[in-house]
């Protein structure tokens, strides 16, 4: 935002206006200040929104006893059907439990459907936990990973960590084919990012941790068979790697040669199932592979300007920041902190921002971070950067959760209908888990005040 926009904006404010009284859009909000009560609003429109002008309401909610389909809870991140038939019309996220699975919501008729489950909860060999990614692939399948991994040297090593595709998404359950893409090293996974050349990133969650890349050798590939079958995963190095969330000139470190092999001296480990894995945790500490450490690197989500240049974007949760990567020019910077300013009040936001995990992006390019707090504590904030530098000049209070032990989670803006958005309500004290359904009074279309719809309107810097 730039410091006039900003003025205004705290200006109207402290008047008591309405700031941006149009209310069309979801960057239309008078920002926040302070903290909401746990439990002060009903658990089917739990959130305090910014502007009188935003909805919500349920449109999944978690059946605790299971009469009517399999719902382990914990509902996390978020896509749709982003290509191919039907397009936009199905809402997938995925259960981060002891028994992992995926359900898939018909936004057309709003029925939600468990398209796949682990056959097991854990430690069962043959079990699938803690499902965290939600990524619809160039392609047109569907990919989610375990947020799971055991510590260097542990022993027995974890049988998860891993990679899955579902390769027919749209199918009814009983055919649904779900694939262990196992040419990435074993991590504990959250976010899943494409970029414009079908480089896939990834990040380790946990504290001294890293961020990663893998490059198919087939970037183009029509499916997951060819496109995973071979490739190289990096890991980032910032500067000399030697400095924890450094900033700056970065360089990507082979791990493994261009089919994936391990290159000599990564740590492979054969996990309880005896498969093979490059453990993705251990081997970035070593001197030939060294990553630059980041304490709980979650979510990842990727901006492309108007002149092609692609960011990618990553909250870390352990010290409260979030970070750019212009991967054009493999520059770092912190994009929040904070010392970042809250447009609320024109100070450092402080420790009102705590813990950001998810990150998502609207249809005017703007970039949304949701909190890993509990009700009460948990706010999503909106953060401007007009000029596109990497660097916001401001965030500001957008939607705080109430319900009594929950967390938001998942946030994603619809790209056929800007005015929706999605954002689930996980592991409540109740136990129901919500998919809660975001909108403003109409959409915008290409062209509007200048927007260039699913990219970014503001000014482009190399």
């Amino acid at each position: 935002m730039t410091l006039n926009k900003l003025t205004l904006a705290i200006g109207l404010l402290l008047a008591g206006s309405s700031a941006f009284a149009s209310g069309t859009s979801f960057e239309d909000f008078t920002p926040m200040v302070g903290d909401t009560v746990a439990g002060s609003l009903p658990e089917s429109a739990p959130f305090k929104l910014a502007s009188p002008h935003f909805s919500q309401m349920t449109i999944v909610a978690r059946d605790t006893a299971q009469t009517s389909r399999f719902d382990s809870g914990n509902y996390d991140m978020h896509t749709a059907n982003e290509t191919g038939p039907e397009a936009g019309r199905y809402l997938f996220t995925v259960y981060e439990t002891s028994q992992a699975g995926i359900q898939r919501t018909d936004l057309r008729t709003m029925q939600t459907t468990t398209i796949w489950h682990s056959p097991a909860a854990a430690p069962a060999l043959d079990s699938h936990r803690s499902f965290d990614a939600s990524r619809w692939t160039p392609w047109g399948s569907f990919l989610t990973a375990e947020e799971s991994w055991s510590d260097p040297a542990a022993v027995p090593t974890s049988h998860y960590g891993r990679l899955f595709e579902v390769v027919n998404p749209l199918a009814a359950p009983a055919d649904i084919v779900i694939k262990h893409r196992d040419v990435l090293p074993r991590v504990s996974h959250e976010g899943l990012a494409f970029d414009k050349k079908n480089n896939l990133y990834f990040i380790d969650e946990r504290n001294d941790s890293h961020i990663f890349k893998f490059t198919s050798t087939n970037p183009q590939a029509d499916n997951g068979d060819d496109f995973f079958a071979a490739g190289q995963t990096f890991v980032l190095r910032v500067g000399d790697g030697m400095t924890e969330e450094a900033t700056g000139a970065a360089t990507w470190i082979p791990l493994t040669d261009i089919n994936g092999v391990a290159l000599p001296g990564a740590v492979v480990v054969t996990d309880p199932n005896g498969l093979t894995a490059i453990d993705g945790r251990a081997t970035p500490n070593l001197p030939a592979f060294l990553g630059t450490n980041f304490d709980r690197p979650e979510d990842l989500e990727i901006k492309t300007l108007k002149n092609g240049k692609q960011m990618l974007f990553v909250a870390t949760t352990t010290n409260s920041k979030v970070f750019s990567i212009d991967l054009r020019n493999d520059v770092v910077k912190l994009f929040v902190s904070r010392d970042t300013q809250d447009m609320a009040t024109g100070a450092p936001v402080g420790d009102q921002f705590t813990s950001p995990d998810n990150v998502a992006i609207d249809s005017d390019g703007n970039l949304y971070i949701v909190e890993d707090q509990p009700g009460g504590k948990q706010d999503t904030w909106f953060a401007k950067d007009d000029n596109n530098d990497g660097v916001a000049e401001a965030v500001g209070k957008w939607a705080s959760l109430t319900t009594v032990g929950a967390e938001g989670s998942g946030l994603y803006f619809d790209k056929f209908k800007s005015n929706t958005a999605y954002i689930n309500v996980q592991h409540p004290s109740s136990k129901v888990d919500r998919t809660i359904m975001l909108t403003t009074p109409c959409q915008k279309t290409k062209g509007d005040n200048g927007h260039h719809y699913g990219h970014d309107k503001g000014h482009d810097k190399d």
